[in-house]
């Protein structure tokens, strides 16, 4: 694997573009999330990021395909990493870059790129830049290390950059954090064509629609349908969420579901 060189991003997406899904002659562009923390596996502190992810994903045309959650240890980030990263055009992370001595995610990726953990001139400048005077700790300064060949992800909050080397971002696991990160190095990014969803609501149990479900998504190759039964005020109903990258399609199937249950009340809510 070489380093990584402003080119170098592209080179590693448009590898992996020949083994991702094609749809409809389209490529996917694909991606995974690696949670890293001790904290979100106890339960003490609760994930927001794999929503914020995935919904950022989808909205710039990133399919985002696996989300493993994992505690800090070395060998499990370096393993999993390597599967990922192998496996999707990109490869998120979250948490486990901070001053601490649990903070082992830069160098956990450095071992898996065979990269030595270097201290960057540039990161080192924000960080003793943002610190007042006798704050910049040496434990603060850790954060400046980044594996040989990352380029930064600028962090407007808290200055501690993320980095990203190959098709790997690698970002912080405070949520707020995540969302600026995000905002950087997104613009970067190979995207593919947007994944629509269209959602309906049947006033109906969800076995009742199943079969006519089933049909639907059996005879329409690109279609992906998902039913979420709900029960409120007394009401017995499945939500209906369709998702295609051919607005077409969605107006198609649409048709073909109210035209299958027309014994039932049906709300077409429309497509995001």
């Amino acid at each position: 694997m070489t380093q990584s060189t402003p080119n170098s991003t592209k080179e590693t997406s448009s590898t992996k573009e020949t083994s991702s899904t094609k749809e409809t002659g389209k490529t996917t562009i694909t991606a995974s999330l690696l949670v890293i923390g001790d904290e979100i596996l106890s339960g003490r502190t609760k994930d927001k990021n794999i929503n914020t992810l995935a919904n950022k994903c989808t909205q710039i045309g990133i399919r985002m395909m696996e989300v493993r959650v994992i505690s800090d240890d070395e060998t499990k980030i370096v393993d999993s990493l390597n599967a990922l990263r192998n496996e999707y055009n990109y490869v998120f992370t979250t948490g486990g870059i901070g001053p601490t001595h649990d903070d082992i995610t830069a160098q956990s990726v450095a071992l898996a790129f065979k990269v030595p953990l270097k201290e960057h001139r540039e990161a080192l400048k924000i960080l003793e830049e943002h610190y007042p005077q006798g704050q910049f700790t040496d434990a603060r300064r850790l954060m400046a290390r980044v594996p040989q060949g990352g380029e930064l992800i600028k962090n407007t909050i808290s200055a501690a950059p993320g980095f990203m080397i190959e098709n790997v971002i690698v970002m912080a696991g405070v949520p707020e954090i995540v969302e600026v990160m995000l905002d950087d190095v997104t613009p970067k990014l190979q995207t593919g064509h947007r994944l629509l969803s269209r959602t309906f609501k049947v006033i109906a149990p969800e076995s009742v629609i199943a079969p006519t479900l089933e049909g639907l998504q059996s005879n329409h190759e690109g279609l992906s349908i998902g039913s979420y039964p709900y029960y409120r005020a007394g009401e017995i109903g499945t939500t209906v969420v369709m998702r295609a990258i051919d607005s077409a399609l969605l107006d198609q199937v649409a048709a073909q579901l109210k035209l299958g249950i027309t014994d039932h009340e049906f709300i077409d809510e429309g497509t995001t």
